[in-house]
């Protein structure tokens, strides 16, 4: 019986300082700072082709107003000008909802010339979330979308925000990489990556390009 009792206690003894040493352990883990040069890059996604509802469709146009996006601040927005007006003149021709956002400051007449905002398409000025303090959800509700095409500058701004306020709300997302752009890849590749794989989020996005993306 004696033994017993000391087998048991031993027993306790040997958990009790297991976990002693497991929380030291984890007190003295490396974080994310310490173990930063030793982060693998995860592979990239593929890129999906996307059919959409011209009726139940909108494209987001995010900040293509000169005060952000230019050679100075943000060389890669100019370079997206291109695709991107192919496919707002290609969802113009589809009557799909053309939505734009402005920063804080500028104007409709700041827009990049080649993405110029026409008569009766809607603007709404915000920060990087084009949902708050605006009239966004409102506008895109009045109209039944469901599905959001966002293109636009800052990828780890008004992209990762409002398209993440789009799926919050029920929406499907779909991003045209070639149609979002930083001041350098990391943040664009972040963005990709926190679309594709946050909670909630993951289920409601896809990733293409301009070319990609068709009308029904």
């Amino acid at each position: 019986m004696k033994n017993h009792f000391i087998v048991k206690v031993s027993a306790w003894a040997l958990f009790v300082l297991c976990l002693f040493i497991l929380n030291i352990t984890i007190a003295s883990a490396a974080t994310i700072i310490d173990e930063w040069g030793s982060v693998k890059t995860p592979p990239a996604p593929q890129l999906k082709p996307v059919s959409l509802e011209p009726e139940s469709t909108a494209l987001l146009l995010l900040d293509f107003n000169k005060q952000v996006c230019n050679n100075e601040r943000r060389p890669r927005c100019i370079v997206s000008i291109p695709a991107v007006g192919k496919l707002l003149a290609e969802a113009r021709k589809r009557n799909v909802l053309v939505v734009y956002s402005l920063t804080i400051g500028s104007s409709p007449q700041d827009i990049a010339p080649a993405l110029a905002l026409r008569g009766g398409e809607p603007t709404v000025t915000s920060g990087p979330d084009k949902f708050l303090g605006t009239d966004l959800e409102k506008i895109l509700k009045a109209r039944n979308i469901r599905t959001v095409i966002v293109t636009g500058t800052a990828a780890h701004g008004a992209v990762i925000n409002t398209a993440s306020g789009a799926a919050f709300r029920g929406m499907q997302v779909v991003v045209p990489v070639d149609g979002i752009s930083a001041e350098s890849l990391f943040p664009e590749q972040y963005t990709v990556w926190h679309l594709l794989n946050a909670p909630r989020v993951s289920g409601m996005a896809t990733m293409t390009r301009t070319d990609m993306i068709t009308f029904k």
